[in-house]
């Protein structure tokens, strides 16, 4: 766009053409006053003119040829794969050779700063066409596709690969793994019953720590304020400040039936909607969610990035793709079918303008709008709301690594970058960052803004996804666990152990949880005998104990949930958890077979089946 100073000249060149008119010339300044953005910027989100008759007239404002980059595309022999991120910040592509040899350069946001900066990177003689910002990035995307998708797939595994799941097992945890199973069989040979005892001791130590470590996460939540609080009048201090571009990544695949109620979500946010850099980020051989976002008339706050097909084809792999083309100083993700609340980006700023600069995630809280569909939504509502409302803010209160929600966290972008953004090979990508930053010496904090979703009303839905969840938590725990000593310095001790009981506790009371519950319905409530030498009382005992400790702890947490949200028609539900649990041992026994056959594959969850879901498109397209 144009530089401060010739902001009004601009505006009256357009006035002059009688593109805009003196009212709407006025009211983009008073915009501009509020907003702190270029006038550019404003005239696009007002939808006020096309975004290719804006840069046409643009580049005629200051003297340059207009370009169409996808009828007249650059020489690929001048595209540098080092300047990618220069190309992308400064939307600008070489384009061709003039005759003596000068370079062309094609811009789509002219200022005398990005003139300067061109002639000393490129030559006093270097020359300059005009052409529109969508076409540098969709040209960007196919001249670097090659780069591009190395990068996403590979930068993190080849700087920090102790940090990737591209190894599912190091040599040092599967001669772990074996000797283990080969001393626990030679015991079992020696001693059989007192081998069990102590195993059974071990696996009830772990499940019992798991619960126990839960409950107590969910009364320091009640007891304490955990997370960050921000007041109205906070936010409204905001309004004569400068509100810094704010990315939005919303990746999704097969999903143009739900794309229409991301974007209203986003288009009701109160945040400036010039400075939001919005990206749908698509796969290209999604050719239906495509031509759905393309049938939307999105305004120019909103830019298609097309990911190229290639494995593991997974939702980090994707985001990573398009972090490269990022302007904001902030950046968050919002899955398709995402509500936010309207002030949420302006409670975050506000939230990251309070706390420490060693705060670089804040992850807002997630629930859903279709709560009372059926029990299952229910149990799924009252298990987020412990997460997120309990779980996640009491773990940063107790200094316990963050496992990350899959959407809605709010990242300074310059620490996002620092940690090589995403693993592309862990398909719960969320909560290995938040482990990452922690082991950084930053910190996660959580802010009182709530993201809805819609829960799943399907169980072979929900055991799809969820089995993608515990997978992708057994992947965590096992790259945190390859040099347990060093995590524990990173960490400290309640980190540590917080680590071993939140994120392991989580899939291993799931596996657990059957083995427990047969033996305990077998040889206590129909008292069989068979076994019962080896199978001894105290072993009874123990599991019957674990099972009501664990199932205890829940229902009574769940309980607590229903009344934070004042959902106190949910409360009776608590009392059906063993069963929802029941559903949560299936998913992680196929996590744990995925684990070994499939470890990178993405198990798709399907959105757009609620009945909420569909009034709503209904009424968006009415």
């Amino acid at each position: 766009m144009v530089t401060q100073p010739d902001k009004r000249l601009f505006g009256q060149f357009l006035v002059s053409r009688n593109i805009l008119t003196e009212a709407q010339l006025d009211e983009a300044i008073q915009t501009q006053k509020l907003w702190k953005s270029r006038l550019g910027d404003i005239i696009l989100a007002k939808g006020w003119l096309k975004p290719r008759r804006f840069y046409h007239l643009l580049a005629t404002f200051f003297d340059l040829e207009f370009v169409d980059l996808m009828g007249h595309p650059p020489d690929p022999d001048l595209f540098d794969r080092a300047m990618i991120d220069e190309y992308a910040r400064r939307s600008f592509l070489p384009w061709r050779r003039s005759a003596d040899g000068a370079i062309i350069l094609a811009l789509a946001d002219p200022s005398e700063d990005t003139f300067n900066w061109l002639r000393a990177r490129y030559g006093q003689n270097a020359r300059f066409v005009g052409t529109g910002r969508f076409d540098t990035v969709w040209l960007l995307q196919k001249m670097g596709n090659a780069a591009l998708s190395d990068d996403a797939l590979n930068a993190l595994s080849t700087m920090t690969p102790q940090h990737s799941a591209r190894q599912v097992f190091t040599r040092g945890q599967i001669a772990f793994f074996y000797i283990t199973a080969m001393v626990f069989l030679l015991f079992l040979y020696l001693a059989p019953e007192r081998t069990l005892f102590a195993a059974n001791l071990a696996a009830g130590l772990v499940f019992f720590a798991s619960f126990f470590l839960k409950f107590m996460l969910s009364c320091a939540a009640v007891r304490q304020e955990v997370d960050v609080k921000v007041r109205d009048s906070e936010i409204r201090s905001l309004e004569d400040r400068d509100f810094p571009v704010y990315t939005i990544l919303v990746p999704m695949y097969k999903e143009p039936d739900v794309l229409p109620i991301l974007v209203n979500a986003i288009r009701n946010l109160e945040y400036p909607q010039s400075k939001l850099d919005v990206k749908l980020v698509l796969e290209e051989d999604d050719i239906e969610t495509i031509a759905a976002a393309r049938k939307l008339a999105l305004e120019a706050t909103f830019e298609i990035i097309c990911v190229p097909p290639s494995e593991p084809r997974t939702k980090p792999k994707a985001c990573n793709y398009a972090l490269r083309f990022a302007r904001g100083e902030y950046l968050t993700i919002y899955d398709a079918e995402d509500k936010p609340e309207a002030t949420q980006l302006e409670k975050v700023l506000v939230a990251f303008r309070k706390l420490p600069d060693n705060v670089v995630c804040i992850q807002a809280r997630l629930n859903y709008y279709n709560a009372t569909e059926n029990w299952l939504t229910r149990m799924f509502t009252l298990e987020y709301t412990a997460w997120f409302d309990f779980y996640l803010p009491a773990l940063e209160y107790m200094r316990i690594p963050i496992p990350l929600g899959g959407t809605s966290n709010h990242f300074k972008i310059s620490a996002l970058r620092a940690v090589h953004a995403w693993d592309p090979y862990n398909v719960t990508e969320d909560a290995d960052l938040g482990v990452r930053l922690t082991q950084r010496g930053w910190k996660v904090a959580v802010v009182d803004s709530t993201t809805f979703e819609e829960a799943n009303v399907s169980i072979p839905n929900w055991i799809r996804q969820r089995s993608r969840w515990l997978k992708g938590y057994m992947q965590t725990y096992l790259v945190h666990m390859r040099s347990p000593l060093a995590f524990y310095r990173k960490t400290g001790g309640t980190g540590f152990w917080g680590f071993q009981f939140f994120i392991g506790g989580t899939f291993m009371t799931a596996l657990l949880a059957p083995i427990f519950w047969v033996f305990f319905i077998l040889f206590t409530l129909f008292g069989l005998k068979a076994g019962s030498g080896v199978f001894s009382g105290r072993i009874m005992a123990l599991n019957a104990l674990n099972l009501l400790l664990g199932n205890g702890f829940l229902v009574y947490t769940y309980v607590l949930c229903s009344f934070k949200r004042n959902y106190r028609h949910l409360a009776l539900y608590a009392l059906t958890t063993p069963v929802y649990w029941a559903l949560q041992s299936i998913a992680a026994y196929k996590g744990l077979f995925q684990l070994l056959y499939k470890p990178f594959y993405w198990e798709k969850t399907q959105h757009g089946l609620s009945k909420h879901t569909a009034a709503e498109l209904e009424e968006l397209k009415s």
